[in-house]
């Protein structure tokens, strides 16, 4: 890999992602549900809003600071927070939750009293007041689509995305104030999630599971679905190593081992990986690919992974590079996608430039510049 031009890369990438602009929110909120189902969500474009894409986003300028061991970023990021404290937070729920891995950061930096009560906060509705499914999982609650004030609730579902958006934030709270109950919650959640989404058969994981029919909704084996299990378990093993039992720890690694052995047999000879994982007639995937990417590589840094995975992650650093423009702008990137019930749902997903796309790629970069180290 070339050390320059991954960082002239990365450099245009996240230039891009800190001045990326949304549509206009009411010609989207006019559109047709049924072109809100192939991804048209306005909360999700650009960097300013409160969600989750946008906290994705930041996740990415954070994790470059670390890796530089620089705040380049962190008046950028207390502007973008002020902002929105200063219109008010949306409504709370799953998704809006992804930000504050965003204000955890900032409050471990600066004396910041009202953010860091912000944050217990959140933490404390995710354990005591979020709605649970049977057997305690998280639900997944997201934003209204067209209302930022309101929730959509998914009742009795789980979500792969669950664990990302929320419970690595629960996990790292507990941690950093040894609060026993929110540390117990977080690794619960990483347990009931596994059981009921890792596919034993193939390692992959399943999009979501529904309480009420019991079933995998379409049983689809998403790209993006699966890459926050990837290369978020990575970073909630090491928040959680000095509380995480080591039952757990193996249960958990073995997991993510066997997702990680089936997307390295999954990989598409180019380098990327298919929107639907099984599929090779859907399309290629830049966020997901990238969000594997940075999992695989982050797993060999920290020691969970071999040497021998090492080959498939360039290839994959190689591949997203040229699907960088010289702009900056990140290509093949599907938009929000909600529960589907088939595989075309998936493939249909429209593509479009996204702050997760942005972070996501930025994030498989920021992991390859560790390997020249």
């Amino acid at each position: 890999m070339d050390l320059k031009q991954i960082n002239e890369k990365l450099e245009l990438v996240i230039h891009k992602l800190m001045n990326l602009d949304a549509p206009d929110p009411e010609t989207m909120n006019e559109l047709p549900d049924e072109e809100k189902k192939k991804g048209f969500f306005a909360r999700d474009f650009g960097i300013r809003e409160w969600d989750w894409p946008q906290g994705v986003g930041l996740y990415g300028l954070l994790q470059l600071q670390k890796a530089r061991g620089n705040r380049d970023y962190d008046e950028f990021l207390l502007e973008w927070v002020r902002d929105n404290l200063e219109i008010g937070l949306p409504s709370v729920n799953i998704n809006t939750t992804a930000p504050f891995l965003t204000l955890f950061e900032l409050t471990e930096r600066y004396d910041l009293p009202e953010w860091e009560a912000l944050c217990k906060e959140r933490a404390d509705y995710l354990v005591r007041q979020l709605p649970k499914t049977e057997q305690g999982g998280f639900e997944h609650v997201t934003s209204h689509y067209t209302d930022r004030n309101d929730v959509s609730r998914n009742p009795e579902q789980l979500w792969a995305d669950t664990l990302f958006m929320a419970v690595l934030f629960l996990g790292k709270m507990g941690a950093r104030y040894q609060n026993r109950e929110w540390i117990d919650e977080a690794i619960y959640q990483y347990l009931l999630h596994i059981k009921y989404l890792a596919d034993n058969a193939t390692g992959f994981f399943y999009h979501g599971w529904t309480f009420i029919d019991h079933n995998h909704f379409g049983g689809i084996f998403w790209n993006r679905g699966n890459s926050w299990f990837t290369m978020g378990t990575v970073a909630f093993l090491e928040a959680m190593k000095d509380v995480l039992g080591g039952a757990e720890k193996r249960f958990i690694l073995n997991a993510w081992k066997n997702q990680v052995d089936a997307l390295v047999k999954a990989q598409d000879p180019c380098g990327l990986w298919h929107t639907i994982l099984t599929d090779p007639e859907s399309y290629l995937e830049t966020s997901g690919s990238g969000a594997i990417t940075a999992g695989i590589l982050a797993g060999i840094r920290f020691g969970y992974l071999d040497q021998s995975y090492l080959p498939a992650a360039k290839k994959a650093v190689e591949a997203l590079v040229d699907y960088i423009g010289e702009d900056g702008l990140v290509g093949n990137v599907s938009a929000g996608t909600g529960m589907g019930m088939n595989a075309q749902h998936y493939k249909d997903i429209i593509i479009r430039p996204m702050a997760y796309g942005q972070s996501l790629t930025a994030l498989a970069l920021i992991e390859a510049l560790y390997l020249e180290d």
